[in-house]
């Protein structure tokens, strides 16, 4: 819901803010267009991650396309940095670099109001998001949820019509300033404080999609539990390696070395990997695959 009231509120947004541009001819306007328009298509990006992500596990694809997500979203930033961010600045710096001190500025009420329709949307939009952001976070704190999610749709969407509406703010200070102060300069400065703004965004969204992509595996306090759980099985001597990796949002391939007790027979072995399986997937259902390796105990030395 939150990415679909997205797309709409930014193709609806865009269309008003090129309009502005091309009446005003400002380039925070310009900038403000850019940014929206990027935006569409990276909500059109993320719903077509979303929607191959949940195809299922092929002969190609063994552990199916969760990962699908994580590499539109990476992207996504990639997209936001490059042409959001990257055109905003270059428009900006032109702006600043060929416009004459004596520009006689025109008149800002179109980009008033189209400023202000444009706040308004953006801020049902971002409404949405926050609505859906909270319902996926619980209790945890917003921040920490972004650093901890597998899945980057529930906080793209939130990052984004937040940059929207500060790029607004951005350009109405612009436009006001530029003409209460009768300085044309600074509806440069304005674009490229809304490019800085983009990459900003850009960064926090590469930086947190990376690590997903590359093969992330459960936190610290989730390993801990995982392996006492295993070890309080009455069968197992101890876990060893306990591997584990996101290849979705909702899909965790967990991969354990469990040394088992002397004494323990075959049919008792089975029987507790299917007690440690049962247990952890109770726990953690996101865990869709759980491998076991059994490990003998070494053997000791005979004495003298």
């Amino acid at each position: 819901m939150a990415i679909i009231a997205a797309v709409i509120a930014n193709l609806a947004i865009a269309v008003i803010k090129f309009a502005a541009a091309a009446i005003t001819g400002s380039s925070a306007m310009i900038s403000e267009g850019i940014h929206s328009l990027v935006d569409t298509g990276n909500g059109g990006l993320l719903l077509h991650g979303l929607k191959e992500s949940s195809r299922p596990a092929d002969a190609d694809h063994p552990f199916g396309h969760g990962k699908a997500l994580y590499f539109w979203t990476l992207v996504v930033a990639v997209s936001i940095f490059g042409i959001g961010g990257g055109m905003s600045l270059y428009e900006g710096i032109s702006h600043i670099r060929h416009v004459a001190p004596e520009t006689v500025l025109g008149n800002p009420a179109a980009n008033y109001i189209v400023l202000g329709i444009a706040t308004i949307i953006e801020a049902w939009s971002l409404s949405v998001a926050i609505k859906e952001f909270r319902k996926v976070k619980g209790k945890a704190g917003g921040w920490d949820y972004i650093k901890s999610t597998k899945d980057p749709s529930t906080y793209t969407v939130v990052l984004e019509d937040t940059a929207a509406l500060i790029g607004l703010l951005f350009a109405f200070l612009g436009v006001f300033f530029g003409h209460l102060l009768d300085n044309p300069y600074l509806d440069g400065v304005a674009s490229i404080m809304i490019g800085l703004l983009l990459m900003a965004v850009a960064f926090i969204l590469g930086f947190e999609t990376k690590g997903l992509l590359l093969g992330e595996g459960v936190d610290a306090q989730t390993l801990a539990d995982i392996r006492k759980r295993v070890e309080s099985d009455p069968a197992v001597n101890k876990a060893t390696d306990i591997l584990t990796m996101y290849v979705g949002p909702e899909a965790l391939l967990i991969n354990l070395g469990v040394n088992f007790k002397n004494g323990v027979t075959a049919e008792q072995t089975y029987e507790a990997i299917r007690r440690i399986e049962s247990d952890i997937r109770g726990e953690y259902p996101e865990a869709t695959r759980v491998y076991i390796e059994t490990e003998s105990l070494p053997v000791r030395p005979l004495p003298g």
